[in-house]
């Protein structure tokens, strides 16, 4: 753990200056001084996979390191990427083992991916990361450094069995969330956040983190649970909402725009809205527990289990206002 948060510091510092210190700290303090307790079990099973570098092809739907068979002790490869279960956002092949992940994010992916300005030498802020899937397809589109956060350690640890392979990529993992970073960063030429908006209780309050992490004139990638409707319309479930308890904010892509133009960005534009398929989120033998097909209403899966439009997702890409 020392080695990672030494590269952290490192790249922190390199690209964000004095800024970079209390994000060390916060992180050391996750990590070593406070560490969750299952952190020694999963870094357990990080020790069991084959030692690095390998092969990486971070280009491909589905990430993949090493060679099929080049694993050597195959049984130890097993268990140490079964020992870092619930697998939720990939797919991943690590030395010919599948890892077919909660998520099809690579589909996410594949709708994002067209919209983007070139990433290419591009500085990249992944908010709500989860196991770095999507910050890896950013290396691979040519990305000159990506910072993913996200404060589940579990996710972290998924993100360094695959930097195991590529220990010189520019991916940089912090377990932060986005209000605990310094404010008015504008560092970033993209900001991703995708899957964050709606378990925020004060959804401006994040537009506008995200804006002030931005250069001006940078651009914003926001995927977020939407609902159909006209300006005005908004869901604010009284319970849960598809079996969960953080779902605060649906609003329409219309009544989104809004929103995103009230805090400061321009050139708003919605790119793909999409209902939620449960061929893209399921259980697997990666990701054991419920999923959501148990969150539908059986007898009529346009809706959720608790009467509600089932997920439908919107992407929108602004630019922050010069």
């Amino acid at each position: 753990m020392e080695t990672y948060l030494t590269a952290l510091g490192v790249a922190l510092e390199q690209h964000l200056g004095e800024a970079a210190a209390p994000m060390q700290a916060l992180s050391r303090e996750r990590l070593v001084e406070r560490p969750h307790g299952d952190l020694p079990r999963w870094l357990a099973a990080l020790e069991r996979l084959p030692p690095g570098p390998a092969p990486c092809d971070f280009a491909r739907d589905t990430v993949t390191l090493g060679e099929p068979g080049a694993a050597g002790d195959t049984e130890a490869l097993h268990q140490g990427l079964t020992g870092l279960i619930p697998w939720r956002k990939g797919p991943f092949c690590f030395f010919g083992e599948h890892i077919d992940t909660e998520w099809r994010s690579d589909w996410k992916w594949q709708r994002v991916a067209p919209h983007l300005s070139d990433l290419r030498g591009r500085r990249v802020l992944d908010v709500g990361c989860g196991s770095g899937y999507h910050g890896w397809r950013m290396i691979g589109a040519g990305a000159d450094w990506v910072l993913g956060i996200d404060p589940t350690i579990l996710f972290l640890v998924q993100y360094l069995a695959v930097r195991r392979y590529a220990p010189g990529a520019p991916f940089s993992f912090a377990p932060l969330r986005m209000e605990e970073l310094p404010a008015a960063l504008e560092a970033f030429d993209t900001v991703f956040s995708m899957g964050v908006l709606y378990h925020r209780r004060s959804p401006l309050d994040h537009l506008l983190e995200l804006r002030d992490a931005l250069r001006p004139g940078g651009e914003l990638v926001l995927e977020t649970l939407v609902v159909q409707g006209d300006e005005r319309t908004v869901l604010i479930p009284e319970g849960r909402y598809a079996a969960m308890r953080n779902v605060f904010f649906l609003p329409s892509t219309a009544h989104l725009s809004t929103w995103l133009r009230r805090s400061g960005f321009d050139q708003v534009r919605c790119v793909d809205e999409c209902v939620t398929t449960t061929d893209e989120q399921r259980a697997t033998k990666w990701m054991r527990f419920q999923s959501l097909p148990d969150f539908l209403d059986p007898a009529d899966p346009s809706r959720t289990r608790e009467g509600l439009p089932a997920p439908r997702r919107a992407v929108m890409i602004a630019r922050r206002a010069p």
